[in-house]
């Protein structure tokens, strides 16, 4: 699966580098739905994702499973549960200073499709207001 992964990461860097592929969105469109507090629109599919898209409907069939499985464990490992971490540190630091104000930042990728970081802490109770660009907090 490793050699696999490799291999096809590999080809899509070269289809990137001889210009047959194209990342379809550009920063502009990254900023504007990031404002719109909906990335998970444009980002977390597997035309767009930041983890390498595997799955091709060109491979053989033996292939393609492997890809699914690599996919599927990327997304697991890369995305839900570095998401569940975040969350419960940012509920375990709440928590243990209720008295004080926090200000969190994380990438952009932790706020796109499901099991988010802000999914963790809707879960855990919290209650989570996206704040758009230019309003005061």
């Amino acid at each position: 699966q490793v050699v696999f992964a490799l291999n096809q990461t590999l080809l899509q860097q070269e289809s990137l580098r001889a210009g047959s592929f194209q990342i379809p969105y550009t920063t502009e469109d990254l900023i504007k739905h990031y404002n719109c507090g909906d990335l998970s629109s444009i980002i977390f599919n597997h035309d767009t994702s930041q983890v390498p898209n595997f799955i091709n409907a060109s491979l053989p069939a033996h292939e393609r499973i492997t890809a699914q499985e690599i996919d599927s464990y990327f997304r697991q490992e890369l995305i839900y549960k570095r998401n569940e971490r975040m969350g419960r540190r940012v509920k375990d630091l709440l928590e243990e200073h209720p008295d004080k104000s926090f200000f969190f930042a994380f990438g952009a990728g932790h706020f796109m499709g499901n099991n988010t970081v802000i999914d963790v802490l809707r879960r855990e109770g919290y209650e989570v207001e996206h704040t758009p660009a230019g309003q005061a907090i």
